[in-house]
C-alpha cells in the first residue's frame, strides 16, 4: 500500500512539472479530465497570488455537479487531472446557475443551487481543503434557488445574489462563512426581479444590477433595468433607480455588468424593441447608483440598420480613461449566416467615440463565437479572443487573439489555439492579471479542459510580468474659498498633497483659460481677482504623467469662487521692506523682495510718511 500512495505522489509531481503554459498552439495546455459534453467554465484570477481558479460542469453520480482546478501563474494544475470535485449536494441533471471567484485570501467559492433549488456557497482552500464543509453553507434562508451570482471583496469575504422567480436575494459572507443578513430585492407591483448582476464599490458595499419584468404574450416580458446599493448590514447606500425603461423583449435576453474602476458600472443587452432588429445597448450608473446617460433607452452601438443585427456582445473598461470597449457580432438580419466582429469605446455620459464601430474580424459567412475583450493591465491596450470557425458547420474551429493600441490601431496576431476540433468555449476570461489573460474550454470530441495563456505583446507560454508604471497620483481634498482682510482678497485654493511629490502642481483656471504652474512644495495658493466666478482645477504633474483632476470633499473635480466685492485702490507703497511671509505665514529671510523664488509672499514694510503696511507679492518664474 505504501508503494502505491509513494508513486501516485511521485506521479503527481512529475505531472505538475510538466504540465505548464506553453507556447505551441498545436497542443495547449491540458487543465484536467472531463467529458466530451462537459461545459460552463468559469475563470477567476486571485489577484494577490497570480493562481488562477478554472470550474466546469459535467455529469457525475450527484448530478450535472461542478469541478474546479487550481493554476499557478505558469500554468501548472495543482489538483491532480481529474481537478475537485464538489460532491457535497445532489444536483438536478439540468443547470441551475453555477457561478465561481477567487477570493483574496487565496480560496475559491463557488455558489450554485442544488437539486432542492436552495442556495449553496462552497468554500475549497488553495491546499484543497474545504473551510466552510464539503456541503458548504446555506444562504437566504432557504429562498432563491432559480440563479446565483457571487463577487469578491477585498477582505477575503463574498457578495452571494440568488433569486427565485419573483424576488432577488442578497447577503455578504465573510472568509470565515459567517453570513449577514438576507437583503429582499421586490417590487410592490407584482413585477419579478430578476436576472440581478453586482458591481462592488467603496467600502465593501455592492450595487445590485437587475431586472424587473412581467409577462407580455408568448416568450416574451416587459423589462426594464434597475439599480440599487446596499451595505453590508443590509442598508441601502443608493435608491433604487430605473436605467432603463420597459422594452418587450425575449425573456431569455438578459443584461451583463462590468465595474467602470470609479465605483460605479457599465450594463449592457442586446434586444430588438427599438427598430424591431437586433442592437446591443449601453447604460451606466456612478458610484452614487444614478444614471449618466441622457436617455433610458440606452447608448447603441451601432445606428439603426434593418438589414444588420449586432448582438453577442462581450465587454470592459479601460483602466485610464474608464470608458467601456465593447466587442460585438454584425450578423445579417436575413439568414444571420455573417460572422463580423466590431469594437465600440462608449465613456460615461453615452458618446460613441468610434461612431459605429471598428471592424477586427471578418469571417464572412463561417460562424465564429466565444468572443471576449480584456483591456491591458495599465490602460495602453487591448485584446481580442474568439473562436474562429473553419468550415461552414460551425463545428469545428480554432482560437486567435489579436492586441490593438487604445485607437484600435492593430499592434499584433497571435494564433492562440490552431487544432481545429469542436470546443465547448468558457464564460468569461480572466482578464489580464501580471501581464497574462487565460481562456479555457472543453474538447466536445474527446473531452479534456484545455487552455492558453496570452501576453499583453502576443506572446504564449512564460510570461514576463510587466513594471507597473509609476502611480500618476492626483491631489485630494480640493477646496477654494473668497478671502477678504485688510491685508489680501480675492480667490484662495487648497489641497492635500498626494502619496507621491509631483514635480510641480497645474492650477488651471478655466474661467480665464490660464494654468499657473505650482511648486510642490505648497498646498494652497492665492491671487488677485477683479469681481466675478472663478472655476479652478488641479492636477499633479510628475515625470511621466500627468494626474486626474483633484477632488473636493464632496466628489467634484473643480472648485467655484466668487468675488463679490474688492477694496478701493491704495496707492501706498513700500520704501523700506521690513518682513517677508510666504502663504503659510512663516518668515523669508531676504533683504531683496525681487531675489524671491516664484511663490505668492506678503510683504511688511513702511511707507514714505512712516505707515506699516502689507502688500502681495506673485512671484512668477523667470
Amino acid at each position: 500500500m505504501k508503494k502505491t500512495i509513494l508513486f501516485s505522489l511521485l506521479m503527481l509531481v512529475f505531472f505538475s512539472v510538466q504540465a505548464q503554459w506553453v507556447n505551441d498552439p498545436t497542443t495547449n495546455n491540458f487543465i484536467a479530465n472531463s467529458s466530451s459534453d462537459a461545459g460552463e467554465i468559469y475563470l477567476s484570477t486571485d489577484p494577490v497570488s497570480g493562481d488562477t481558479y478554472v470550474q466546469w460542469t459535467q455529469f457525475a453520480s450527484n448530478g450535472w455537479s461542478p469541478f474546479l482546478q487550481r493554476l499557478t501563474y505558469d500554468g501548472t494544475p495543482q489538483w491532480g487531472r481529474e481537478g475537485i470535485h464538489i460532491n457535497g449536494q445532489q444536483f438536478s441533471s439540468w443547470s441551475q446557475g453555477i457561478a465561481m471567484v477567487a477570493t483574496t485570501d487565496g480560496g475559491v467559492v463557488s455558489c450554485f443551487s442544488n437539486e432542492a433549488e436552495k442556495c449553496i456557497a462552497v468554500k475549497i482552500n488553495a491546499d484543497g481543503t474545504f473551510p466552510w464543509g464539503e456541503a458548504g453553507i446555506l444562504l437566504f434562508g432557504g429562498s432563491g434557488g432559480a440563479r446565483t451570482e457571487i463577487i469578491a471583496c477585498d477582505d477575503g469575504g463574498v457578495w452571494a445574489l440568488g433569486a427565485d422567480y419573483t424576488n432577488s436575494y442578497l447577503c455578504y459572507i465573510n472568509s470565515n462563512g459567517t453570513a449577514g443578513p438576507t437583503i429582499t430585492i421586490s417590487d410592490t407591483s407584482g413585477k419579478s426581479c430578476m436576472f440581478g448582476q453586482m458591481v462592488p464599490t467603496f467600502d465593501g458595499n455592492v450595487f445590485v444590477v437587475y431586472e424587473k419584468e412581467q409577462w407580455a404574450y408568448t416568450y416574451y416580458y416587459e423589462k426594464e433595468i434597475w439599480v440599487i446599493g446596499y451595505d453590508k448590514n443590509g442598508n441601502t447606500i443608493s435608491p433604487d433607480t430605473k436605467l432603463m425603461s420597459a422594452q418587450t423583449i425575449g425573456g431569455s435576453y438578459i443584461h451583463y455588468v462590468v465595474p467602470d474602476g470609479l465605483g460605479g458600472g457599465y450594463v449592457y443587452l442586446w434586444h430588438p424593441a427599438i427598430g424591431e432588429a437586433f442592437n446591443t445597448y449601453v447604460f451606466h450608473f456612478d458610484q452614487y447608483g444614478a444614471s449618466t446617460f441622457p436617455s433610458q433607452d440606452g447608448t447603441p452601438v451601432h445606428s439603426a440598420d434593418p438589414n444588420n443585427y449586432y448582438l453577442d456582445a462581450y465587454a470592459t473598461v479601460d483602466p485610464e480613461s474608464h470608458d467601456l470597449l465593447i466587442v460585438y457580432q454584425q450578423t445579417d438580419a436575413l439568414t444571420q449566416s455573417q460572422c463580423i466582429l466590431l469594437v465600440n469605446r462608449i465613456n460615461e455620459i453615452g458618446e460613441t467615440l468610434w461612431g459605429d464601430g471598428i471592424r477586427v474580424l471578418d469571417n464572412g459567412t463561417i460562424p465564429c463565437g466565444g468572443t471576449r475583450i480584456d483591456a491591458f493591465e495599465y490602460g495602453d491596450g487591448f485584446t481580442v479572443i474568439y473562436h474562429k470557425g473553419t468550415n461552414q458547420t460551425g463545428f469545428e474551429s480554432t482560437v486567435e487573439a489579436k492586441g490593438f493600441d487604445m485607437e484600435c490601431i492593430p499592434l499584433w496576431t497571435t494564433e492562440m489555439c490552431t487544432a481545429a476540433y469542436p470546443k465547448t468555449g468558457d464564460q468569461n476570461s480572466t482578464g489580464f492579471h501580471g501581464g497574462q489573460n487565460i481562456v479555457a474550454w472543453v474538447n466536445s470530441s474527446s473531452g479534456g479542459v484545455y487552455g492558453q495563456n496570452i501576453g499583453q505583446d502576443g506572446t504564449m507560454g512564460e510570461i514576463t510580468p510587466p513594471n507597473p508604471p509609476t502611480p500618476c497620483y492626483a491631489p485630494s481634498n480640493f477646496q477654494g474659498e473668497y478671502v477678504y482682510t485688510n491685508v489680501m482678497f480675492g480667490p484662495m485654493v487648497s489641497w492635500d498633497a498626494p502619496e507621491a511629490l509631483p514635480l510641480h502642481y497645474n492650477l488651471y483656471c478655466e474661467t480665464t483659460g490660464e494654468v499657473i504652474e505650482i511648486d510642490s512644495e505648497y498646498t494652497s495658493y492665492f491671487e488677485e481677482r477683479e469681481i466675478g466666478n472663478y472655476v479652478y482645477k488641479l492636477t499633479a504633474v510628475y515625470e511621466d504623467c500627468e494626474s486626474s483632476y483633484a477632488l473636493t470633499p464632496e466628489g467634484a473635480d473643480y472648485v467655484l469662487v466668487e468675488v463679490t466685492s474688492v477694496p478701493e485702490e491704495n496707492d501706498d507703497t513700500i520704501v523700506t521692506l521690513l518682513n517677508v511671509y510666504n502663504m503659510n505665514g512663516q518668515l523669508v529671510k531676504t533683504e531683496n523682495a525681487e531675489q524671491l523664488s516664484p511663490g505668492v509672499y506678503i510683504l511688511q514694510g513702511l511707507t514714505q510718511n512712516g505707515k506699516l503696511i502689507y502688500k502681495k507679492r506673485i512671484i512668477t518664474k523667470p
